[in-house]
Parts: structure tokens; C-alpha cells; sequence
């Protein structure tokens, strides 16, 4: 269980506390609608624990981020149905659009951000959802719920500009649903550069990016409940992200789908310094 009150870090200090922190953070650790590889639920913790590990000074961004505060509010226990995991999560991050600070959300399984990002494309019609992903994610509906991992960003395709980068693996009936010409496959864009700048020109100023940790090639990412061969390497996905913390507003992120393996600490340490490498691009200049 993660231990009461966390901090972010292990690092006590006034820059934590709500009112000071410009950062939000929020476990849903939901696990109920994977159906391979189980144990999204102990993510955040595991999360947590790297974090307190990790050294806090980022070389690229020459920075603390840290010192912006970074509050973790109350988690999102609700695991009663898929349905009453959306709603919760959907009305949760409504209220928490209203305090104005960079909201940050950890899974969990990939189901836990379809509220999320009704909630964001909502408040922000104009948003662009950027997917980080080895799965499309794309089905209307998944062993009888719109609310299922397989379906984490079916909403997202309806209602907002999705773009969609690293996929390499779906079902064909998602084929209706895909907009090829903002999907960037990992075969097709692996070993290449200019893929990072078109897919920019397809993004809005203002951006929310769900980033399925099995983007990543398994050979560093094994602990994700379906990972998929041939996925991104560290730095491909790093220098991307940098490009779009650079050029876009980005108004939030989440993280999902970390399922821990006994005995190896390396992907929760990969999943705790993306996180703060994202931080660490979004206040690089503030």
C-alpha cells in the first residue's frame, strides 16, 4: 500500500503544499479491465518508491524541478465498475481543472484516461489528445464497456484531434477509426527524424498527452501488462517530448499501464524519470 500522505521525492518542504506546489499529481490505480498481464494497481507505488531514489538535478534543463512543488492530492480509489471508475475519474478532474495548476495523473491501466480527457477536451475544445502507445486503443467498446483499456482513446478520436505515435499493434475492426495520417507507426518512423515535426504541425497550441509506458520497447520496458515487440527507444521518445514541451502549451499529462515485476526496479526508475523529465520540459523556462 502506498504509504499516508506521500511526498513527491521524499523531499519535505513548504514547495509540496497545495497552495505553493504549481504541479498536481494523482494516483488512479485501477487494474479492473486489463485482461493479459495484471498489477497496474501497485504502479504508483512503485513509482513513488524510484522517485525517492532517483537524483533530483536534470542535466538537459540544467534544473531542480522539484522546487516548483509538486502536491499528490487524494487518489481515486473507485474500482467498482468500469463505469463508476469513469464517472469518478470524469468529475474528479473536472473540479481539479478548476485550480489552475499543471495537472499530472498516474495509472493505473490506460481505461483511467478516458474521464481525463473528456474532462480536458471539454474545458478546452481546441486541445489536441497526443497518445504515446504501442496500441490504437481505439474500440467503440471492449467485453461490453466503453470504459475498457482497449478503448482509451475511442472518445478522444470523436470529439478531439488525436494524434497517435508509436502503434504497432491493433485489431481490425479499429481500421474505421483510425486517422492514418495522424498515426505514426513505430515501424515506419523508427530509425527517422522527420516523423517529430509533421506530427507537430498536426498538434494544436494546447495539448494533453496519455502516455502508455509500453510505448517503449520491452527490452526496457518489460513491466506493462501487454507489451508489444519493436517499440521506442529512451531518447527518441525524450527528444520528442522535448519538442512539444517546447513548441506546445501543454496542459497535462498522465502515465499508465506500469505493472511492476518482482525483483527488477529498472521500469518503475524509467517511469519515475519520465515523469520528472516532463516536469522538467514543461518549466524549463519558467
Amino acid at each position: 500500500m502506498t504509504k499516508p500522505n506521500p511526498i513527491f521525492a521524499g523531499i519535505e518542504g513548504d514547495h509540496n503544499q497545495f497552495k505553493n506546489a504549481n504541479v498536481l499529481l494523482q494516483s488512479i490505480s485501477y487494474d479492473g479491465t486489463s485482461t493479459w498481464g495484471k498489477g497496474a494497481d501497485q504502479g504508483f507505488e512503485a513509482f513513488l518508491d524510484a522517485a525517492e531514489n532517483m537524483e533530483i538535478y536534470d542535466i538537459e534543463t540544467d534544473s531542480e524541478v522539484y522546487q516548483k512543488g509538486v502536491h499528490i492530492v487524494d487518489p481515486i480509489l473507485e474500482e467498482v465498475s468500469p463505469e463508476a471508475v469513469f464517472e469518478s475519474v470524469y468529475e474528479n478532474t473536472r473540479e481539479l481543472l478548476k485550480t489552475d495548476k499543471f495537472l499530472t495523473f498516474f495509472g493505473g491501466e490506460h481505461s483511467i484516461s478516458i474521464g481525463i480527457i473528456k474532462a480536458f477536451y471539454e474545458a478546452h475544445p481546441d486541445i489536441t489528445i497526443l497518445q504515446l502507445d504501442a496500441h490504437t486503443d481505439l474500440r467503440p467498446e471492449y467485453h461490453g464497456s466503453p470504459y475498457n483499456h482497449a478503448c482509451a482513446v475511442y472518445d478522444a478520436s470523436q470529439n478531439a484531434n488525436l494524434v497517435q505515435v508509436g502503434i504497432r499493434s491493433m485489431d481490425s475492426s479499429e481500421l474505421e477509426f483510425l486517422d492514418r495520417d495522424k498515426c505514426y507507426f513505430a515501424e515506419d518512423i523508427h530509425g527517422k527524424t522527420d516523423w517529430m515535426e509533421d506530427s507537430l504541425s498536426k498538434i494544436s497550441d494546447k495539448v494533453y498527452i496519455t502516455v502508455d509506458l509500453d510505448v517503449f520497447d520491452p527490452s526496457i520496458m518489460p513491466a506493462t501488462g501487454t507489451p508489444e515487440p519493436g517499440g521506442m527507444d529512451w531518447y527518441t521518445v525524450t527528444r520528442y517530448l522535448k519538442k512539444v514541451f517546447q513548441q506546445k502549451n501543454v496542459l497535462g499529462f498522465d502515465i499508465v499501464e506500469l505493472a511492476p515485476i518482482e525483483g527488477l526496479s529498472a521500469p518503475q526508475f524509467l517511469a519515475a524519470k519520465l515523469y520528472y523529465k516532463m516536469l522538467s520540459y514543461k518549466f524549463a523556462n519558467s
